[in-house]
This record gives C-alpha cells, structure tokens and sequence, in this order.
C-alpha cells in the first residue's frame, strides 16, 4: 500500500490564502512542461478500467503519469515511486504549503 501525502497551507496560522485554488494550480502547473491538467483520472486493471473525476495534475516521469490531485483546496499524491519525494517538496516549496502525511 502506498503512503499518502497531502500539500497543504491549512496549518498556516498566518497565511490568509490557507486553501490551494484551481486557478493557482492550473497557473503554476502550466508552467511545468512535464505535468498536464486532466478532469478524469483512469486507472485500468487487469479486468476492469475505473474513471475517477476531479482536477488531476498529471507528472510525467519516465513512462508513468502521477497524479497530484486538488481537492478541497490541497494537493494529494500517493508515493509510488520514490522520485515523487523530491518533486512533491519541490511543489510545496512553490506554492508556500507544508506536506503532511495523510
């Protein structure tokens, strides 16, 4: 199983935007040539095939895409590959949020 993590500015007692909007997301993102925005995430299984709708920032590492997905204005990403780290704290660092697990 892997372990989730969440980019977040709620802890910040002094930052007046404590919530990540889409439209700092989709601002920030678009300047990552290596991430593209997606509504729908789908993750196909050996039998079956499951869409999942939301505001997805797709990474593109290596051959894989990982989801960073925006939900009630934080980031959430599960670590299944260990580059995630540094570019998980990469983003936190741009957008001015801590990560926290879970």
């Amino acid at each position: 199983m892997n372990q989730r993590f969440r980019i977040t500015r709620s802890m910040q007692e002094n930052n007046a935007e404590q919530s990540i909007s889409l439209e700092e997301c989709i601002h920030y993102f678009a300047s990552k040539p290596d991430f593209t925005y997606s509504q729908v995430f789908t993750v196909k299984g050996t039998d079956s095939i499951m869409s999942i709708d939301g505001d997805f920032f797709m990474w593109k590492h290596a051959e894989v895409e990982i989801p960073f997905r925006l939900y009630m204005g934080d980031l959430y990403v599960a670590l299944s590959n260990e580059a995630i780290v540094p570019k998980m704290i990469e983003i936190a660092t741009d957008l001015r949020a801590d990560v926290v697990e879970g």
